[in-house]
């Protein structure tokens, strides 16, 4: 399920928080907040890509953990395990599909 057809039928103001993210190449990549979870003592975030100005730029969300780096900064990063991976993304899936559903006619 996409992003959009999540926020369209949700019938709210959609105002994304905007995070500006670098990647291993020092290249800057926006991303616009989708969800926050919290599970087994880690906060996760689902993030879909968008531009400058705020447009989406695929159908595909991503999902990093938050961490806090040496220095006491909040950093957002990939989820190296598999099955750690596998569980946030269902337990997201299940969230998003839920507010798609709920708004059906």
């Amino acid at each position: 399920m996409d992003k959009d057809q999540i926020l369209d039928n949700n019938n709210e103001e959609y105002d994304p928080e905007i995070y500006t993210l670098t990647d291993e190449d020092g290249n800057e990549l926006f991303f616009a907040l989708l969800g926050t979870l919290e599970n087994e003592g880690n906060v996760y975030k689902a993030l879909i890509p968008v531009d400058e100005n705020g447009e989406e730029e695929s159908d595909e969300y991503v999902i990093l953990k938050c961490s806090t780096d040496e220095n006491g900064e909040d950093v957002l990063e990939t989820i190296e395990d598999d099955d750690e991976f596998e569980r946030i993304a269902d337990i997201f899936d299940d969230e998003f599909a839920d507010i798609f559903y709920d708004d059906q006619p």
